[in-house]
């Protein structure tokens, strides 16, 4: 038995030595040497999203497309960057555009008319006009920052761009339904601030004319104009402030948790609704809600009241003589400094 196995180990050692001298019958498989470097996997930036750069001014967009600063630009007058074409995206990419004009005139970037879907967003428009503190402003620049020249704008947005020292306006793409200013700051323009349908955590200080005006939907905005024109002007305005020299603080059809301020004018009128907001005058009425209060304060220093409304509900108004609060009905209302200085009026005029 144990010769048998014996045999059976030496027979199967010599097959498979036999094998492994017996040459390969394997096809070559190539060099393993790559041919060249990796090709790309990814595409550029350029495939992806083509941009046109702009590195110097006038310029004028012709084509769709998405258009992009590669550095500061200047001009010595006239229109800095004109969009001619419908679907452009400009991208200021941080940059600044500014004028030498003297006095100031021509647009940091006109929107032409009739073109519609249009975004302008990412820089700075900066010109010399300052105002001499008397409301007067004058010095170098542009006439408008950014301006849309025609009557019914469609589908137009600017978002994160600074605006200052312009001679006439700011901001002003149009009160059409679909124009959008949002994150935006001007300051010291001599007419009006920004002008667009929906205005969202926009600043306009410094304004001659009217700061922040005729938006549909205004909200966590700031507007000073420091002559007659509104400080905010809004069909709906939600945690704003409008203050004014000489005009209306801040007006709205339905104002909430808003603050308007002026020195001879109106601080806050709301022509329906004011809900937890605050209204003050020097010489004016504080706060007036042609329909409703509710939860609101309204102080006068002179002016007719401190706060009128149709209905008042949990009011308060301050005024040192004269009616504090006027009211067709007044409910949970108080009256500061002195008595009887609450009005019910019962019957409608």
């Amino acid at each position: 038995m144990k010769t048998k196995l014996n045999h059976q180990l030496v027979a199967a050692v010599g097959l498979l030595f036999t094998l492994n001298l017996q040459p390969s019958t394997l096809l070559a498989q190539g060099s393993l040497t790559p041919p060249g470097p990796p090709a790309p996997t990814m595409k550029t930036l350029q495939q992806v999203e083509p941009r046109v750069p702009i590195s110097s001014a006038p310029f004028t967009i012709t084509q769709p497309g998405s258009y992009y600063l590669t550095t500061n630009l200047t001009v010595s007058g006239g229109n800095a960057i004109t969009i001619a074409a419908n679907g452009v995206t400009l991208d200021l990419n941080g940059f600044t555009i500014s004028s030498t004009a003297n006095p100031a005139s021509g647009t940091a970037v006109l929107v032409g008319n009739g073109v519609r879907n249009i975004a302008i967003q990412n820089g700075h428009i900066q010109g010399g006009v300052t105002n001499n503190g008397s409301g007067v402003f004058s010095g170098p620049g542009f006439g408008y920052g950014i301006y849309y020249f025609g009557l019914t704008p469609q589908n137009v947005r600017v978002s994160g761009v600074s605006v200052s020292g312009c001679q006439y306006q700011g901001i002003f793409v149009g009160g059409g339904a679909s124009t959008t200013v949002e994150n935006c700051v001007v300051r010291t323009v001599g007419g009006d601030g920004i002008y667009a349908s929906i205005i969202r955590g926009c600043v306009a200080l410094d304004c001659g004319g009217s700061a922040i005006v005729y938006g549909r939907q205004v909200s966590d905005s700031r507007g000073q104009s420091v002559g007659s024109g509104y400080g905010l002007f809004a069909e709906t305005a939600v945690n704003c402030y409008g203050s004014s020299s000489s005009g209306t603080g801040l007006y709205a059809t339905t104002a909430q948790n808003s603050y308007g301020y002026s020195n001879a004018g109106t601080g806050l009128y709301a022509y329906a609704t004011a809900i937890g907001c605050y209204g003050e005058s020097i010489s004016g009425t504080g706060l007036y809600a042609g329909r409703t209060a509710i939860g609101c304060y309204g102080e006068s220093s002179s002016g007719l009241r401190g706060l009128y409304a149709r209905n008042a509900a949990f009011c308060v108004g301050r005024r040192p003589s004269g009616p504090a609060i006027e009211a067709y009905i007044a409910n949970g209302c108080w009256a500061e400094l002195g008595t009887n200085f609450i009005t019910h009026k019962y019957n409608m005029p």
